[in-house]
């Protein structure tokens, strides 16, 4: 029973993985942007009913989230550029 439960996780792992990798070759900043943008107005508009308020403020905080994950990365790869930059000076 064991073995079965660890091949399950383990096939359930795989599968987020190549989830995860989808999403990112598809995802992009500036998209998420103006999802985020539109969502926003929407609710300042008063054009939801209050429970897809709350579902389109989950939504928009996801979105702020991975948007922060990605600038966060991005940031990581420009610092270690410029590391890169000071270590090659002469």
């Amino acid at each position: 029973m064991g073995f079965v439960c660890v091949a399950a996780v383990s096939t359930a792992r795989n599968n987020l993985t190549i989830k995860k990798t989808t999403m990112e070759k598809n995802w992009n900043y500036e998209t998420k942007v103006v999802e985020i943008e539109t969502i926003i107005s929407r609710i300042e508009a008063g054009e939801l009913q209050l429970e897809e308020v709350f579902e389109q403020f989950s939504t928009a905080v996801k979105s702020l989230r991975e948007c922060e994950t990605f600038l966060q990365k991005q940031q990581q790869q420009v610092d270690l550029m410029i590391e890169t930059l000071k270590d090659n000076e002469p």
